[in-house]
C-alpha cells in the first residue's frame, strides 16, 4: 500500500477496483464495490487498450513477445516464488485440437522449437536469469532442458549421417577402445535405458506410444529442431525475423482422419528426405562392396547395417508417407533430397577423412599422380 498511485497505475493499469483487488490475501474484490461499478470495470478491463503502458505482457500477466509465451510465463512465475502441481484428472477437463497431417504437425514442432531457441537467446533464459531469486534448482534444470532442446538436433543430424557414411567408405563408426572405456559406454547406454524404462513406468505410456514418440523426436530433431536453431541464430544475429504461421487444426466435426494423409509442400521435409536416401544409398554400397569382397567381409558389414537400419527405423513413418499411395510427394523434395544426399556422399568419399595424411602421400607416391 506504500505504492505510489502512479506506480500502482503503471502496473496495474487504471482500474481502481481491480487495483485494490490485487492486494487482497485471499483473492476477490473490495466488499463496498456494488455490481453496476463492477460490470463498468470488468468491461474497461477488458478492452484492447487498457493494457497500453503498463507492465501487463512485461512483468504482469502474460507476457508477450514470445512464440512460446506459456513457457515464458510459467517461468517468470515460478522465478517470483508461486507454486504450481501437476492437474491431470481423470476426467479430461478440456476438448482440444491439433494439426493431423505431417507437414502441418512439422510447422507446429518448428513453432515451439524457435520458441524456445529465442528465450535461450533473450535475457530470460533460465541459464542465467534471476539467480538469487526464488527459482529453486530442479525448476531451473527443467527450464534449461526446455529451451536447449533443439540444439541436439545438430549431433541427431551426425549422428544419423555417420552409419550411412561407413558404409560408404567401408569404415567402421566404433573406433577400437580399451576394457575400462567399454565398460563406461556399457554403464551410460544401460543409465538411458534404466531412465527409459522409469520415465514409461511413471507417465503410464505403452511401448508403442513410447517407439512412435521415438520415432517423431528423430523425424522432428532433423527437420523443424534443425529449422529452428538457425532461424533462432538468424533472428539473433543478423534481425532476420522469421514469418509466423498458424499450423491449420483438425477436429472430430471435420471428419475420421480428413487430412491424414495430405502431403504439403514444406522446405522442412528436405534434412529428413536427404537422411533416408544417404542411408539408402549407403546400405547398397554396403552390400554391392561385401558381394564383390567375399565372405569375409560380411561379418563387419552386419555391424555397420545395423546402425544405418536402426536410422531407417527411426524414420520408417515418414518414409512410409513419402511412399503412401494417397498423396504424391513433391517432386522438389525428392530433386533436392536427391541432389544434396549426392554431394554430401560424392564429397565426403573424396576427402576421406578417415584416411590419414601420410596415408595419402604414400597412396600418392606408390600410384603416381597419372594412374
Amino acid at each position: 500500500m506504500l505504492m505510489s498511485q502512479k506506480r500502482l497505475e503503471k502496473r496495474f493499469g487504471q482500474s481502481p477496483i481491480f487495483t485494490a483487488s490485487t492486494f487482497m490475501t485471499q483473492g476477490g474484490i473490495p466488499p463496498s464495490t456494488n455490481p453496476a461499478s463492477l460490470l463498468k470495470e470488468a468491461i474497461h478491463v477488458i478492452s484492447c487498450g487498457y493494457e497500453d503502458k503498463t507492465e501487463w505482457g512485461k512483468e504482469i500477466g502474460w507476457i508477450y513477445g514470445s512464440v512460446t509465451e506459456d513457457i515464458l510465463t510459467g517461468f517468470k512465475m515460478h522465478a517470483r516464488g508461486w507454486i504450481s502441481i501437476y492437474c491431470m484428472p481423470p476426467r479430461p477437463c478440456f476438448k482440444g485440437s491439433a494439426p493431423i497431417n505431417l507437414s502441418d504437425r512439422l510447422n507446429q514442432v518448428l513453432r515451439w522449437a524457435l520458441g524456445s531457441v529465442e528465450i535461450l537467446f533473450s535475457r530470460h533464459c533460465p541459464i542465467w536469469y534471476n539467480y538469487g531469486g526464488r527459482l529453486k534448482l530442479l525448476e531451473r534444470v527443467a527450464y534449461i532442458n526446455t529451451i536447449v532442446y533443439p540444439l541436439t538436433s545438430l549431433p541427431l543430424i551426425a549422428y544419423c549421417v555417420l552409419p550411412a557414411i561407413c558404409l560408404l567408405t567401408n569404415k567402421f563408426i566404433i573406433p577400437e577402445i580399451s576394457n575400462y572405456a567399454g565398460m563406461f559406454f556399457i554403464l551410460m547406454f544401460a543409465s538411458i535405458f534404466a531412465t527409459g524404462i522409469l520415465e514409461l513406468r511413471w507417465s503410464g505410456v505403452g511401448i508403442e506410444d513410447w517407439w512412435r514418440n521415438e520415432q517423431f523426436w528423430v523425424i522432428g530433431g532433423t527437420s523443424a529442431h534443425l529449422f529452428a536453431v538457425f532461424q533462432g541464430l538468424l533472428k539473433v544475429l543478423a534481425g532476420i525475423d522469421t514469418n509466423f504461421t498458424v499450423t491449420s487444426k483438425a477436429n472430430d466435426e471435420d471428419g475420421d482422419f480428413a487430412e491424414l494423409y495430405v502431403f504439403k509442400w514444406t522446405s522442412l521435409l528436405i534434412p529428413p528426405t536427404t537422411v533416408l536416401v544417404i542411408n539408402l544409398v549407403g546400405m547398397v554400397a554396403g552390400i554391392s562392396y561385401a558381394i564383390n569382397s567375399g565372405y569375409q567381409s560380411w561379418g563387419p558389414l552386419f555391424g555397420k547395417l545395423f546402425f544405418s537400419i536402426w536410422v531407417i527405423l527411426h524414420l520408417y513413418p515418414f518414409l512410409k508417407g513419402l511412399m503412401g499411395k494417397q498423396n504424391r510427394t513433391p517432386t522438389i523434395v525428392i530433386v533436392w533430397s536427391i541432389l544434396l544426399a549426392s554431394i554430401f556422399s560424392l564429397l565426403w568419399v573424396k576427402i576421406d577423412p578417415f584416411i590419414s595424411d601420410t596415408q595419402k602421400a604414400v597412396a600418392m607416391g606408390q600410384c603416381g599422380v597419372n594412374c
